[in-house]
């Protein structure tokens, strides 16, 4: 496993940068409850109305991703 990021900010950075490689390693640093924790959140800013079109998109690409 991969050694996890230094600030929940960072991994919140990769994980929208719509970047497949620092999305998936960003992904694998965290355990499985972790993961299916930010899959949620992930499925949430897509389809909740209060985020930014950027950022719906972003979440939108991470979870391509995520899903390929």
């Amino acid at each position: 496993m991969e050694e996890k990021p230094d600030s929940l900010e960072k991994l919140w950075e990769d994980l929208l940068s719509r970047q497949p490689e620092k999305v998936r390693s960003a992904f694998s640093s965290l355990d499985k409850i972790e993961q299916a924790a930010v899959l949620t959140h992930l499925r949430r800013m897509v389809s909740e109305g209060a985020w930014q079109p950027e950022q719906r998109a972003s979440a939108r690409a991470a979870l391509r991703t995520l899903d390929g």
